[in-house]
């Protein structure tokens, strides 16, 4: 790849087509992954079986992201980007397949350990569940089966980083999908048995490793045993990857938070865990279809033009990135909220998935909303920060807000039970949203934030428009003949009227942005 070639994807036109590749596959994925979650509501409901294996399974997606996804889009992109921008692919190759011979070394370590020490690993994350011998037993042996997950998500998250290092997303975006459709196969053979579940989320991460090796070879790598680790990219690598492991290992013990104060089932009460998990995961629809896929196209070129020194392009491509993701979190924000309750009745209702279930996830689901935007904005901001070789400030920054979740939440969890624990997380969210747009307006020496403001501003009073149309239609509901054709149209009715109210009022408004990114090259 020229470096011409490699920089003509920095155009706003390339960086939305690459956004829309990864916006489309996230699509794809999010809906099987509802199929998903469906699923396992109505076959555990909020109960011993589904908290089993939403505790089990964060557990790998921890390990995933810190020696994963967060080392990918922190160290591997920005350190290769640079091979790239810099004509040198042999020296890219070579990086390329020692980080692989490392990553082995390392992913499987922790796999045995994860294995061996599963009973030590929930009593650290549910506390509570130590209380309910059954719970405890099913989420230790779950944990077990699928712990080996770690291993082929990590070393498909790495295929990942080469292939988005080489500007092809489509395929390594589309390969989550195939998880998804692994776990609803296997859910639904074995029925309300946990091994099913356990099979599916194995066979899935065999399936997304298998369909990017293909690709990578055919672009040029070539395997080969090497435990030479003092490579000059290992060491830049090793550098900035430090931090950012301990940045997302504060991350994710902020989603765990959650997880340890939801599992105080004779606090918050009973189905905590599950109930938080199936609201979180219809908020990350929006921010993984958008905020995801807009903020790993924009990784590249923000690392390309920090390389460059080219800060006047950076920023602007940091303000486009911006823009999108208020642009959409901000009515999904207020669209959420309003229509929590149908939204969750709609999705998950039926089976075990009782009234009860409906109400706690549809209460967390709506204090969840309130900082949806913000965490959308902390993905594009972080990878501003990555791209300027800067993973020490995103990690200070996390700390923050998990000190500040921890406090709130024990402060909330008493008079607003599990609602008290996804509003700790939405203030705590937003405060580290504001903290780092703060110091990068400094580091970068000013941010353009007048017109973002000005801009944020008139998308909210969009969305405040949308929200009310919402309301109004959702409170004419059809009748219940049908009830799950009633509850399916009860939900899309409003959500059609919001989204022509809101589009109606941004064109009056003048927010441009659609425009922006179809028109202005």
């Amino acid at each position: 790849m020229s470096i011409d070639k490699y920089r003509s994807h920095d155009s706003r036109k390339g960086l939305t087509r690459s956004a829309g590749i990864i916006g489309l596959a996230t699509f794809l994925s999010r809906i099987l992954g509802f199929i998903r979650d469906i699923i396992i509501a109505r076959l555990f409901g909020v109960y011993v079986y589904s908290q089993a294996f939403v505790i089990a399974f964060k557990i790998p997606n921890l390990f995933r992201d810190l020696v994963g996804e967060g080392a990918t889009n922190a160290a591997i992109v920005p350190v290769l980007g640079e091979y790239l921008a810099q004509d040198r692919k042999k020296e890219f190759w070579e990086a390329a397949n020692v980080l692989m011979n490392l990553l082995l070394v390392v992913l499987a370590g922790i796999t045995v350990l994860g294995v061996i020490f599963s009973p030590v690993l929930i009593r650290l994350i549910a506390p509570g569940f130590t209380a309910d011998p059954e719970k405890f037993a099913a989420t230790v042996t779950l944990n077990r089966l699928i712990f080996p997950y770690i291993l082929l998500i990590g070393l498909t998250a790495y295929a990942m980083g080469i292939l988005n290092s080489l500007r092809h997303f489509t395929i390594p975006a589309f390969a989550p999908c195939l998880l998804n459709i692994s776990i609803i196969v296997f859910a639904l053979i074995w029925g309300e048995g946990i091994r099913g579940l356990a099979s599916g989320v194995l066979v899935g991460g065999a399936l997304q490793l298998a369909v990017q090796i293909p690709l990578l070879h055919r672009k040029g790598f070539r395997f080969s045993l090497n435990g030479n680790f003092r490579h000059p990219a290992i060491r830049k690598i090793g550098k900035l990857m430090t931090p950012r492991l301990l940045s997302s290992a504060i991350y994710q013990l902020n989603n765990f938070v959650d997880s340890i104060f939801g599992s105080l089932a004779f606090i918050v009460g009973e189905g905590g865990v599950a109930a938080l998990y199936f609201s979180y995961r219809l908020i990350q629809f929006p921010l993984g279809i958008f905020g995801n896929s807009l903020s790993q196209a924009l990784l590249p070129a923000l690392s390309c033009q920090a390389a460059q020194n080219d800060y006047v392009k950076l920023k602007d491509t940091l303000l486009f990135g911006l823009r999108g993701v208020f642009f959409v979190m901000i009515p999904a924000s207020v669209a959420f909220m309003v229509l929590s309750r149908p939204m969750v009745s709609a999705l998950f209702g039926g089976g075990r998935f009782n009234a009860y279930s409906a109400q706690i996830t549809s209460g967390a689901l709506f204090f969840y909303s309130i900082g949806l935007f913000a965490y959308g904005a902390t993905k594009i901001l972080q990878c501003g920060y990555f791209a300027l070789k800067d993973t020490v400030t995103p990690t200070k920054v996390s700390a923050i807000s998990l000190v500040l979740n921890c406090a709130l939440n024990a402060a909330l969890m008493f008079s607003l039970k599990l609602n008290g624990l996804a509003l700790a997380t939405s203030i705590s969210g937003i405060s580290g949203f504001l903290i780092l747009l703060v110091i990068l307006r400094k580091k970068l020496g000013g941010l353009g934030l007048r017109g973002l403001i000005d801009f944020c501003v008139r998308v909210f009073l969009a969305s405040v428009v949308m929200g009310e149309v919402c309301f109004i239609i959702s409170g004419y509901p059809l009748g219940s003949g049908v009830p799950l054709l009633a509850r399916a149209v009860n939900l899309l009715l409003p959500i059609a009227g919001g989204m022509l109210a809101y589009f109606a009022m941004c064109a009056l408004l003048k927010v441009n942005y659609l425009q922006g990114i179809l028109w202005k090259r």
